[in-house]
């Protein structure tokens, strides 16, 4: 990190920590959102239905001052290698996490009309949402920590919610085919189960890109049931 110009490394530290403090901030409030819309769900919560979808503007606005910051770190301190890619791993990570939020929003606009809260799937919601949350906490810690073996870790356990989301799906054909009075309350399901499951996939996301900010390395591809992580050389 270049010191020229008074831009000292304690400077531009300073201004990395205010950029992961948002981000924290960010995952929060998402992880909050999840969990609120599944219990919203659960016990037919209106009102708090309609306050998550209200509170998505906290998350935002908390992207939009993300990403202004990581554009004027990257103008001022003129960032380079491993600073560069944290920077840059920050403002990607906090479109995600926003992502993330708007699906808790499309899970909360979908209680009011979820009238049938006894098929069986619904129980089933909060905990593959569980898997998914956790997932999202524990990538972000990884990046405040630049820990690439929790990043690894928490792409390993995206099938856990995948395996959740499979099952659902399949009990909620099971539904629809029986009885065709099921199929509305069923479709308003699948997709909810359909958004808890790309948390998920948005969390596997936020890992590659912690893992090469730690690292300078991706991520490759692996075939199910490989033991091992692979990677290149960036």
């Amino acid at each position: 990190m270049a010191t020229s110009s008074g831009h000292t490394i304690k400077a531009f530290d300073e201004d990395l920590d205010r950029l992961r403090a948002l981000i924290s901030e960010m995952g929060g409030l998402a992880e909050h959102a999840i969990r609120e819309s599944m219990r919203c769900l659960v016990q037919h919560d209106l009102d708090g239905a309609a306050k998550i979808v209200e509170d998505d503007k906290k998350l935002d606005a908390l992207e939009i001052e993300t990403e202004r910051r990581a554009v004027q770190l990257i103008a001022l301190r003129a960032p380079m290698a491993a600073d560069l890619r944290d920077v840059v791993a920050a403002m990607k990570i906090s479109s995600v996490v926003e992502r993330i939020g708007d699906y808790a929003k499309n899970i909360s606009k979908r209680v009011p009309l979820l009238v049938d809260r006894d098929i069986e799937p619904v129980s089933l919601m909060p905990e593959m949402a569980k898997i998914a949350t956790q997932m999202v906490h524990d990538v972000l810690n990884a990046f405040v920590e630049r820990d690439a073996e929790t990043a690894i870790r928490v792409i390993e356990r995206d099938k856990a919610v995948d395996d959740f989301y499979n099952s659902i799906f399949r009990t909620l054909l099971t539904y629809m085919m029986e009885n065709p009075n099921n199929i509305g309350q069923s479709a308003h399901l699948l997709f909810i189960a359909k958004n808890v499951e790309r948390v998920g996939d948005h969390a596997t996301n936020i890992a590659e890109m912690v893992y090469y900010a730690a690292t300078g390395e991706h991520i490759t591809d692996r075939p199910k049931g490989a033991d091992d992580m692979m990677v290149e050389q960036a």
